[in-house]
């Protein structure tokens, strides 16, 4: 900062004659290679006195500063702006909601198990009881691998009685992904969109669902090469800061490899499979959601399966945790 842009807090004269002798800037005075009576005998007499001339540096020093700021204002701050944009994202079972303190909260969910287990359902599910509850926002489905049904949306939003199922499904946005550089291109169109909706008036996107995020990753990540696990982590922390930032929820539907004898992670010792994309994977999310069927049960009105949900890693709760629910015709039950 100029000393001159401080006239008139420092008199013209005292800049003027700081200047001449090579002290132009704030640094310049603050720094002063010397004391304050050096300083003072460089000027012309009568300039100003020690008394005002030390003054008149604390003034520098002062308008030089950051404006200090207090944690707890800021706290309040960022509580008050997290409770104006975080939605109570809810799957429709309270024992699934209850075991990750629900989906909301701008945070990346891994969602992971075997084939049958209710990946896709979970992530349908989720989706469309938070367009049915809030009619300004938007879901933004990447399918990367095209079997992604229209028909089975429909039949889930019947079976959970959605109203204006049409108004609903107008704003579940399904984009085919095929490679990750149009992932991340698709990431990196999110921010823009944001302020776009917002100017608008038009549905924000809140809820980002990629099914399955395998076929994306997996092809690059080989033992002889980093670039695939650079691309992944830049991705995943990509995906974190936008939640953090924009209280987006990602949820990452991730295939799975062999774990023999049994994977530790789990409480129970009959899980003998692991989310796949390796250990690292795991740490570049906020929550790990195991799925797991356990039985089928032939029910008069259909077959119905019943689930387990577990917690392997979270950073909100407490790992190892776990729950039970069914499913009927494609829709997500409480077990009681």
């Amino acid at each position: 900062m100029r000393l001159h842009s401080l006239i008139p807090i420092i008199p013209t004269n005292l800049v003027s004659a700081l200047e001449d002798c090579g002290i132009k800037i704030d640094t310049d005075l603050l720094f002063f290679d010397g004391t304050n009576v050096e300083l003072l005998a460089k000027l012309p007499p009568g300039i100003v006195s020690l008394r005002e001339l030390e003054e008149y540096t604390s003034l520098v020093a002062e308008h030089a500063s950051a404006p200090a700021i207090r944690a707890d204002q800021e706290l309040e701050v960022a509580l008050l702006r997290q409770r104006e944009n975080a939605l109570n994202i809810s799957c429709g079972v309270q024992e699934l909601d209850a075991l990750v303190e629900g989906f909301g909260g701008g945070r990346v969910f891994e969602i992971s198990g075997e084939k049958g287990s209710g990946k896709t359902a979970l992530a349908l599910q989720i989706s469309l009881c938070m367009l049915a509850a809030h009619a300004n926002t938007a879901v933004l489905w990447m399918d990367t691998c095209g079997d992604f049904s229209l028909e089975r949306t429909l039949r889930v939003a019947s079976e959970l009685n959605i109203e204006a199922t049409s108004t609903v499904l107008e704003r579940l946005q399904v984009s085919l992904v095929l490679n990750i550089e149009t992932a991340q291109d698709l990431v990196s169109e999110l921010c823009s969109s944001v302020d776009t909706a917002s100017e608008l008036g038009a549905p924000r996107i809140r809820c980002i669902v990629i099914d399955s995020i395998t076929p994306l990753l997996a092809p690059s990540l080989t033992a002889f090469s980093a670039q695939g696990h650079a691309t992944m982590s830049t991705f995943m922390r990509e995906l974190r800061d936008l939640a953090r930032t924009h209280y987006f929820t990602f949820l990452v539907v991730n295939n799975t490899s062999s774990y023999l004898p049994h994977n530790p992670d789990s409480a129970f010792a009959s899980t003998t499979r692991k989310p796949a994309l390796g250990p690292s994977f795991t740490f570049l999310t906020d929550c790990t959601l195991w799925l797991a069927k356990s039985k089928n049960i032939e029910e008069t009105e259909g077959a119905t399966s019943m689930h387990v949900a577990e917690v392997f890693r979270s950073r909100m709760t407490q790992s190892k945790r776990w729950c039970s629910f069914k499913i009927h015709r494609g829709v997500l039950y409480s077990t009681t």
